[in-house]
């Protein structure tokens, strides 16, 4: 079983952790346990239903009224609530739609965002932080394998689709090259600055996961481009990670480097000086 702190449910909910605790103690919504040294931890059960109860306080319903409700009929109103347009909710929609394997909630928020904003302020103002929100559930063990896959699966599906629509650049424009390291399989931040690029008219080409750095020599030879990036997320030794990048340098002196991800974020400060720290579409566009 999931054992969040509340720092955990903080971030997971979007609700500060003193608010959480009045709610605690004024209208007995959560029952933490605690450990040895009286820190609180909450159950998986007790982060789904504090994300339904932080949808109805944006829709609007005081939290007196929502403590009153029991769990049925929370979770029956907070499903009914949701269609309406009053504020945001997507970003724990997502999250629900993780624990409970829900694709048709998947689907419809992001169809409801689409709706209301462009491609790529939904990848980069929602996709991203939710993901980075999920990486709590990793932490914690809530998230297994399965629902890993299912959620991964459906954000490249959406990505890839909106890709695929872009016309595909004139081969005579600069061009931008993105990969993934060796032993690196998560590509979703990359494919949403592919994306971002591509619908920008600008001509960016995605290696794929796990290129091999040979590979990526020869590749830069044939194509000449001015910049090239890359995402970090899979743990890796501090000095062989600051090696890569070494080389990178001495071999690509005249072409831009950049660089996203956990490691990187990290490690920055032991990279060499030259290497562009990513942490967003606005870091892209300042190199573009």
């Amino acid at each position: 079983m999931a054992g969040y702190k509340i720092r955990d449910l903080e971030m997971l909910t979007g609700i500060k952790a003193h608010t959480i605790r009045m709610w605690e103690k004024r209208y007995g919504l959560l029952k933490p346990q605690r450990t040895a040294t009286q820190i609180r931890t909450y159950s998986n059960e007790e982060l789904l239903l504090l994300l339904n109860i932080s949808l109805l306080n944006k829709k609007g319903y005081k939290i007196s009224r929502i403590a009153e409700m029991s769990p049925e009929e929370l979770f029956q109103t907070s499903r009914e609530v949701h269609e309406s347009k009053s504020s945001d909710t997507s970003i724990e929609q997502f999250i629900v739609s993780v624990l409970n394997l829900d694709e048709q909630l998947f689907h419809n928020t992001f169809r409801e965002l689409t709706q209301k904003t462009s491609l790529s302020e939904v990848f980069s103002e929602r996709i991203i932080p939710f993901l980075r929100r999920i990486g709590v559930m990793w932490l914690v063990g809530t998230i297994n394998p399965a629902q890993e896959h299912f959620i991964s699966n459906l954000i490249r599906q959406k990505i890839i689709a909106a890709i695929d629509a872009l016309p595909i650049p004139e081969a005579g424009q600069k061009k931008i090259l993105l990969y993934l390291p060796e032993h690196e399989w998560h590509e979703i931040s990359l494919l949403v600055y592919h994306y971002h690029l591509r619908a920008k008219g600008l001509n960016s080409i995605y290696l794929g996961q796990s290129l091999p750095y040979e590979a990526l020599l020869k590749t830069v030879q044939l194509l000449n481009p001015t910049l090239i990036v890359s995402s970090w997320l899979t743990a890796i030794e501090p000095q062989e990670m600051c090696n890569y990048f070494f080389r990178l340098t001495e071999d690509f002196p005249h072409i831009t480097i950049a660089a996203s991800g956990y490691q990187v974020d990290q490690l920055k400060n032991q990279l060499p000086k030259t290497i562009r720290h990513l942490n967003g579409i606005p870091d892209l566009d300042q190199l573009i």
